[in-house]
């Protein structure tokens, strides 16, 4: 059995960790002024790893700490690792896939908001770790420096169109979504989708 805990940080970013029998996963850290440790360190004594699904400060500032102090291994999209310019012990592609007690976890590689931005998707459980790819009612912002509103329709248009209306988005921001709700209140999605 497992279970999945949000972590929000002061309303500024949500993390996740899913708790196994064995191991756990935390899904991006955060901001890095919290103590996110110690919290993780509150609801489960496992050995984890930590996959951030993009390189901005809001979502790796507690990385290097967790892995420092934890000696917890970090994994990023190959492509954002180079940004993040802080050691990453696994670099992760598109179709990677990361095992959780026998639950498999495939990445997702998603560029728009950045290069190297990923969803993490539970094909068991029906969830998908979106990162700032895709919120409830809109998407992640392309205006930034590696941002790029046409690697994001391509996500939304070859990647996330194809998750079924029985998924369940967790954004590292606000709330979560059904993919039904998405393809009803989403405009900015509807929109990559020419609809």
């Amino acid at each position: 059995s497992r279970d999945v805990w949000a972590i929000d940080e002061f309303g500024i970013d949500i993390m996740y960790l899913i708790i196994g029998t064995e191991r756990a996963l935390l899904i991006d850290t955060g901001i890095g002024i919290g103590n996110i440790w110690s919290v993780v360190e509150t609801m489960t004594h496992l050995p984890y790893d930590v996959v951030n699904t993009h390189h901005h400060y809001d979502h790796v500032g507690g990385a290097e700490k967790l892995r420092d102090y934890f000696e917890c291994p970090v994994m990023m999209h190959e492509q954002d690792a180079f940004l993040y310019r802080r050691p990453v012990d696994r670099l992760l592609r598109d179709g990677d896939e990361l095992d959780l007690d026998g639950e498999t976890l495939r990445v997702y590689h998603t560029p728009g908001h950045t290069r190297g931005s990923i969803c993490i998707l539970s094909e068991k459980s029906k969830v998908v770790f979106t990162g700032d790819t895709i919120f409830d009612t809109d998407l992640g912002r392309t205006d930034l420096p590696d941002g790029s509103p046409r690697d994001m329709i391509h996500s939304c248009r070859d990647v996330i169109n194809k998750w079924s209306n029985a998924y369940t988005i967790y954004p590292g921001h606000d709330g979560s979504a059904t993919m039904k709700q998405v393809r009803q209140y989403n405009q900015e999605f509807l929109d990559c989708l020419g609809k």
